[in-house]
Order: structure tokens, then C-alpha cells, then sequence
């Protein structure tokens, strides 16, 4: 019987169980287990059968197996008292519709004003120094407490928080392995080709332009000539281009105003700018997407038309899951009331 509570996690390995196996990579493995990277940095004690131990201990059939958590509590975020939209909260997490504009945790250029900085301030987080300069791949994971998963700064809508670190280690077991459901609803310039379609591409850095990435076709001879002749002579030795990952979007055209549609997307994974990247290569950009699309003529001024609608996921310790919903925002609305217009104007 398993045990998921802060700050501690315990499990018994079944008598039947066959061999040896080292500690870290036994619980790594388990259905709701802990990365090995994580039980490195987060355990301060480690127990067999009541024995402190080592992750690298080895442990078999009938095995007890405690582990002490320290709490995912940062040593060098400022709390900042900024207004959030909480959706639902309690002992574990805080679901947050982000508002367009923020960044969800502190990186260079923003060492303030993020959800984070927010967060700590609403759970009544003390002070603590700044280490912004003192790069190390641990102080880089310690400005980001509770992020699980991210949104694009311009993307409004649901965010799931963790509150602690176990809750942490669950949901981040959700979202690698994709034992949840994000839905995302956008404004299109175009139409997709389909009204219900799925884009199952690879994603890399775009070797031109490395703040860009760009989707190519699963086929591996087509890889190469969508990039470009001129980018071609670096893919083969851009290990960026060589580790692209497998991307996959399922979306549904909800309605169509002339040149524009508004269109609904779930991710089936989870690449860093994958649902703007996909609309782009279906050759309909998110409007008032800076870096995938030009600036629209009719709405020149418009900000980025992408929102995290809803997501479904279980929370800490529970079976069923919770769906958590941001409503749509007035910049849609504004969207598509014009859109609306223009539309019957045209009609007449």
C-alpha cells in the first residue's frame, strides 16, 4: 500500500517481487513513482525496512521503502502582492486563470511580477534573497516552486500550481505522462484544412532562428528540405535539430468568419510553443502572434488570441478527475464581435 503525503512517501514492494533492484529506480518506475532526478535533489532520509539507506541501495520482494521530503519552499524569490483569478484551491494545489501578460516564473528579463512572485505572496510566503546570479542548475529549479507545467506569456487561462512537494512530484507525474486533458481555444488567421483534424509533426528549434521553432513532417527525407536550403547544412550536426521531439494536436474548427475561424485544440503532448507552431504550419498562425505570423492588417493591434480553456487532471491522492475552467476572455469577445459585424456587413 502506497502512502502520497507531504513531506512523505512510502511503499511496500510485493513478496513476489523477483530480485534486486536499485532503490531510486524501483520508485522511478512505480505507476504514481518519483523521477530519480527528483528523489536526488528533494529526499533528506531514505529508509529499508526502518535501515537508512542510500538512493543507490538496493532493495527486493517484501522490501519497506520510507522517504523524507523537504518542502519545495524557494530560498530566493521576492513574494509580490499582485491580484490573481484563483479558481480552485486547497491543501495541495492552487488552480490560477493566468492573466495575458504575465510570465509564469521568474527567467531573465523577469525577475519580478510573475506567478510565482504572486503565488508566494498569496500562500504568505516570507522574504527571501535574491540568487538570479548564482547559476546552478539547483537554484534554477528553485525559482520555479509549484510550476509544474508553463504558459506562454501572452497565453491566458488555466494553470495548475503545486503547494508543496509532494504535490508537486503527482502532478508532474501527470503532465510527463500525459495522464490529463489541456484544451485550448484560439483565433486563426486562415482556416485549417479540416473541421476536425489532428497534426502529428516533429518540433525543433528552427536552425535560422534559434528564439523560433518550426514542425516538419514525420518523414525523414522531408525533414530536412522544410527547413530551408539555407539551414540545411546545419541540421545534421545541430544537436537542438537532433533532438526534436514527436508533437501531436488534436483541433476542431468551431466557427468560421470569413478569413478568420475560432478554433478549439487539445495537446495529445507537451512541446514548448506546439499548439502556435501547428497552426503555423497548417498555415492559419494564431492572430496577433508576434513571432509565428505577420501583423494582421484588420486587427493590427491584436495580442496574442490564445487561451487555456480547461483542464482535466486528478489532483493529489484522489482517483477522479477534476476539470478546472477560465472563462473566455473580453479580448475574444471584442474579436469576434467585430468579426460578427464585419460579416453581416459584408452580407448585405
Amino acid at each position: 500500500m502506497e502512502t502520497w503525503k507531504a513531506p512523505f512517501f512510502s511503499v511496500k514492494i510485493p513478496e513476489d517481487f523477483l530480485g534486486t533492484e536499485r532503490l531510486d529506480k524501483y520508485v522511478s518506475s512505480l505507476p504514481d513513482g518519483i523521477g530519480r532526478s527528483k528523489l536526488k535533489s528533494g529526499s533528506s532520509k531514505i529508509l529499508i525496512n526502518g535501515r537508512e539507506s542510500k538512493l543507490s541501495g538496493k532493495v527486493k520482494g517484501g522490501d519497506k521503502i520510507d522517504i523524507y521530503w523537504q518542502d519545495n519552499i524557494p530560498d530566493d524569490i521576492e513574494p509580490q502582492d499582485i491580484p490573481l483569478k484563483i479558481i480552485f484551491e486547497n491543501d495541495d494545489v492552487c488552480v490560477v486563470n493566468k492573466e495575458q501578460g504575465m510570465v509564469t516564473h521568474p527567467a531573465a528579463g523577469n525577475w519580478s511580477g510573475t506567478l510565482v512572485n504572486a503565488l508566494l505572496f498569496h500562500w504568505g510566503r516570507k522574504a527571501l534573497s535574491n540568487v538570479k546570479d548564482k547559476g546552478s542548475d539547483g537554484l534554477v529549479e528553485r525559482i520555479r516552486p509549484g510550476i509544474v507545467h508553463r504558459l506562454d506569456k501572452d497565453t491566458s487561462g488555466v494553470i495548475i500550481t503545486a503547494k508543496n512537494r509532494a504535490a508537486q512530484e503527482w502532478l508532474s507525474l501527470q503532465f510527463s505522462s500525459r495522464r490529463l486533458c489541456k484544451e485550448y481555444i484560439m483565433i486563426v488567421r486562415g482556416c485549417p484544412p479540416k473541421k476536425d483534424g489532428v497534426v502529428d509533426t516533429f518540433i525543433a528549434r528552427d536552425p535560422a532562428d534559434r528564439k523560433r521553432f518550426k514542425a516538419f513532417p514525420l518523414d525523414g527525407q522531408k525533414k530536412r528540405q522544410s527547413f530551408g536550403e539555407d539551414a540545411q547544412r546545419r541540421c545534421s550536426s545541430d544537436p537542438l535539430f537532433n533532438g526534436a521531439k514527436r508533437a501531436k494536436t488534436l483541433y476542431h474548427v468551431v466557427s468560421v468568419y470569413g478569413d478568420y475561424a475560432l478554433v478549439r485544440a487539445r495537446l495529445l503532448t507537451g512541446r514548448t510553443h506546439q499548439i502556435r507552431v501547428h497552426m503555423k504550419f497548417l498555415g492559419c498562425p494564431v492572430l496577433g502572434d508576434a513571432i509565428y505570423s505577420k501583423k494582421d492588417p484588420v486587427f493590427p493591434d491584436a495580442s496574442l488570441m490564445l487561451h487555456s480553456r480547461l483542464l482535466k487532471i486528478r489532483l493529489p491522492g484522489q482517483k477522479k478527475f477534476h476539470s478546472f475552467k477560465a472563462a473566455v476572455p473580453p479580448r475574444f469577445k471584442d474579436v469576434i464581435k467585430a468579426l460578427k459585424k464585419n460579416a453581416l456587413g459584408k452580407g448585405k
